[in-house]
C-alpha cells in the first residue's frame, strides 16, 4: 500500500510539473510563430519561423549585426521542411527538414542551409552546413514592421522563391524541386 501511495504521488508530481515546464518553455519564446506553406513544382515546402517586430530599433546593423550569422527569424532555429529534394544555387537538399540561418552583411545576404535541426535560434554549428547561398537584396520603401517569410512560385519559370522582409529590406532566394 505505502509503494502504491508513493506511485500516485509520483505520477501526480509528474503531471503538474512536465505541463509546467512546457509553459515555461512557451513564455521563453519573445515573438509568435508561424508557418508558411507552398506547393512548388509538386513539392510541399513549409517554414517554421518566429517573427519579431521592429519596435523602433535599427534592424540590419544593429539588432541584426553584420557579419554575423543569424538565426533568420526570432526564438527556435527557423526549420524548412520538404517532402521532394530541393536545390538552392549549387546545393542540393534532401527531403525532411533543415534549419535556415542567415549572413547578413552591408553588401548582401546569404542564405545558409544547416543540417542542425530542433536547436534554440543561437545554438549555430557551422559544421552542420550544407552551404551558403547569397540571396537577392532590395530596399523598400516602406518599412515592414514584423518579420516576414513566404514561400512563392517563381514569377520568372519554374521552381520557387523564399522571400523575406522586414524593415525597408526584401531578400529573395530561388529554388528548384527535383
Amino acid at each position: 500500500m505505502i509503494q502504491r501511495r508513493a506511485f500516485v504521488a509520483s505520477a501526480l508530481v509528474a503531471a503538474l510539473v512536465v505541463p509546467a515546464g512546457l509553459v515555461a518553455a512557451q513564455q521563453k519564446r519573445a515573438s509568435p510563430h508561424e508557418t508558411v506553406k507552398a506547393t512548388i513544382d509538386g513539392a510541399t515546402v513549409s517554414i517554421t519561423y518566429g517573427r519579431p517586430y521592429m519596435k523602433g530599433r535599427k534592424i540590419f546593423g544593429g539588432l541584426v549585426p553584420y557579419g554575423q550569422v543569424w538565426r533568420t527569424g526570432a526564438d527556435e532555429a527557423t526549420i524548412l521542411e520538404t517532402d521532394k529534394a530541393l536545390m538552392f544555387g549549387a546545393f542540393h537538399v534532401n527531403p525532411g527538414k533543415i534549419s535556415l540561418y542567415s549572413l547578413v552583411t552591408e553588401k548582401g545576404w546569404s542564405l545558409v542551409l544547416n543540417k542542425q535541426t530542433g536547436q534554440w535560434g543561437t545554438e549555430y554549428k557551422q559544421a552542420e552546413d550544407i552551404g551558403r547561398v547569397p540571396m537577392k537584396v532590395e530596399t523598400l520603401s516602406t518599412p515592414v514592421e514584423q518579420f516576414t517569410i513566404a514561400v512563392e512560385k517563381n514569377p520568372a519559370g519554374k521552381g520557387g522563391v523564399i522571400v523575406m522582409q522586414w524593415e525597408t529590406t526584401k531578400a529573395t532566394l530561388a529554388f528548384t524541386a527535383m
